[in-house]
């Protein structure tokens, strides 16, 4: 791992692995799930990576606030004087995991002054990572193999434009601007993914498009967000702005649009979105 661009990647790296070697003891095996208070699910594995994490980012430096899905009750007063800190989602996909899918990761991202510097996405089943950031660049590693990544501005020659989209969530505005894509560049491929592997795929060159009209919080994102951005993607508001982390009152996400930077056809989805 010498030669990282950044000298607080490789140790994230590492804790990224360690979180989940702590939960794969509990998948398929039939561990308890218990309800919080906002409806979605939370396991002891959830919480085991937190601790993981929580404890191995504290010491890789102190300085450094950490926001995590399960420990996300920091009054917005306190986050507000931050000007970095980690956002994380120690399990994210948790109904994939439940499930007895693979379709799970774990989210560590770097945030200064609300944009992502790098992230790292990390898949326990099969040891997988992919990390990157805006002027960073972006890998994906395999047991060792490191290769770098990219996205891909255009589909292959006769291809159609591949879409990931969620395999649980949707929006009605979402399949207008499906229908509305299609029309204008003709039938789409559309891919379903769970967690925050669908911006690994747009990364990776192996999809398009990541359109998002439906909910999801700041560490659902924000890891992946950096993988993209390091490949030579965007992820852009509906108005076309960059998509960034304020440390405001909710911590849910607006919508979004994650496709690569150099895409022919950016504005039209942009139009199509703002329509």
């Amino acid at each position: 791992m010498s030669g990282l661009p950044h000298p607080l990647l490789e140790g994230v790296i590492t804790l990224a692995h360690a979180a989940g070697a702590a939960i794969l003891p509990f998948w398929r095996a039939d561990t308890e799930v218990i309800t919080k208070a906002d409806d979605s699910p939370v396991t002891a594995a959830d919480l085991a990576a937190h601790h993981v994490l929580l404890e191995g980012l504290t010491a890789l430096d102190p300085s450094i606030p950490v926001l995590s899905e399960e420990d996300a009750n920091i009054p917005q007063g306190v986050r507000a004087g931050w000007t970095r800190w980690w956002l994380v989602d120690p399990l994210d996909g948790t109904k994939e995991f439940i499930s007895g899918s693979e379709e799970f990761t774990v989210n560590i991202a770097l945030i200064e002054q609300g944009r992502v510097v790098f992230g790292v996405v990390s898949m326990p089943t099969s040891g997988r990572c992919y990390y990157g950031g805006a002027g960073l660049g972006a890998w994906r590693a395999d047991a060792g193999d490191v290769v770098p990544i990219s996205v891909r501005n255009t589909p292959p020659e006769g291809e159609a434009l591949t879409v990931v989209a969620s395999r649980r969530h949707s929006s009605p505005e979402q399949e207008r601007l499906l229908a509305g894509l299609s029309e204008h560049l003709g039938e789409l491929q559309l891919t379903s993914v769970g967690s925050s592997l669908k911006f690994c795929l747009l990364a990776e060159g192996a999809a398009d498009c990541y359109p998002r009209l439906a909910p999801t919080s700041q560490w659902d994102t924000a890891a992946a967000q950096g993988v993209l951005e390091g490949a030579g993607g965007v992820v852009l508001q509906l108005d076309g702005e960059p998509f960034s982390y304020p440390a405001r009152e909710s911590l849910l996400n607006d919508s979004f649009l994650a496709l690569p930077a150099k895409a022919p056809w950016r504005e039209k989805l942009l139009n199509l979105a703002k329509a």
